[in-house]
């Protein structure tokens, strides 16, 4: 694994679950794997758990990590290639990256869609030219359309509570918010239960919300959550935007939230969500804080997420 962007870049995804399994037992195993090497982490938008689990998890490789937050405590970033720079942007990705690029061995990135223009947000630009002009690995900590490391540990999650033999149901349910969210993390997840293999992936969202074919081809669409619910194994809770009308809110169902009342009809249902969570407008709290919520397991096991990646890269480096 060169960089961390999508599962595409995983080579052996059952290796790689087996691995953040295997350092959620023994934090410390590989406490040498990083001495003397350095991780930069550059956040353009803020974060609570992607950047204190990333930060655990290179620590406990032996890695120092050091925390950038671009918006606030540098200059603003040009990724434009022939731009001339006569505007807010006071300097270019082409001279920044290659110096980070000489004080870290591994760069996490994360970015943030505009919301605004879906042919740029969905090129991956900036993201893709750190990877360009950076000259070292590059780990997504979320950018325009992807959470990759929320949906590793969101796989590890469900993988961990399957009885040996069954083929769950898994459901990716919209929810109502009170503002337009990005697709990164629905997009993310369809792509990786995609990827996974081992469950009977269903995706229920209003008329209008549908997701990109390109991340949730091998899952089943319908509009009806109700029927969707039936049987349902896990059921993982995010809100998103628009992505034909890009970016606009769209029919904000407030009859979505899912409910305890709901979930009768479930197998058992565990739910999910990435947080932060609006309680009882995505999600009601009585679930949140009930036995069949995940969502705390979920945030853990971002560090041994985090910490498999990071490994990963690590042992190619050497």
């Amino acid at each position: 694994m060169k960089n961390f962007t999508s599962v595409n870049d995983v080579s052996n995804l059952p290796a790689l679950l087996d691995m953040a399994a295997r350092y959620k037992k023994d934090p410390g195993m590989d406490r040498t794997l990083g001495q003397h090497k350095r991780i930069g982490l550059l956040f353009f938008n803020p974060s609570m758990r992607t950047r204190l689990s990333t930060q655990i998890a290179a620590s406990n490789l032996g890695m120092e990590a050091i925390v950038f937050n671009v918006g606030q405590e540098g200059w603003a970033l040009e990724f434009g290639e022939d731009t001339i720079m006569n505007g807010t942007t006071v300097e270019h990705i082409r001279d920044a990256a290659p110096v980070l690029g000489r004080y870290f061995d591994i760069l996490g990135v994360r970015t943030f869609p505009s919301l605004k223009n879906k042919s740029e947000d969905y090129s991956e630009q900036a993201i893709n030219q750190f990877i360009r002009y950076a000259g070292i690995p590059v780990i997504s900590l979320e950018s325009a359309t992807l959470h990759p490391l929320q949906s590793l540990a969101d796989l590890m999650t469900m993988q961990a509570l399957l009885p040996a033999g069954h083929k769950p149901k898994v459901v990716l349910t919209w929810a109502p918010h009170v503002k337009p969210l990005p697709q990164c993390v629905a997009n993310s997840f369809a792509q990786w239960v995609n990827a996974w293999g081992k469950a009977e992936f269903v995706i229920a969202h209003p008329k209008g919300l549908d997701l990109s074919k390109e991340f949730t081809n091998g899952a089943h669409m319908t509009t009806n959550q109700q029927e969707a619910m039936e049987g349902a194994d896990f059921v993982y809770v995010k809100n998103w935007s628009s992505f034909q009308d890009y970016g606009v809110l769209g029919p904000n169902d407030a009859s979505w939230m899912l409910t305890p009342e709901k979930m009768k009809t479930t197998n058992h249902g565990r739910v999910m969500h990435c947080l932060p969570v609006r309680r009882n407008v995505e999600l009601s709290g009585k679930l949140l804080d009930g036995p069949s919520s995940l969502v705390t397991e979920q945030a853990a096991n971002r560090v041994w997420a985090a910490q498999a990646v990071i490994a990963e890269i690590l042992r190619k480096m050497v």
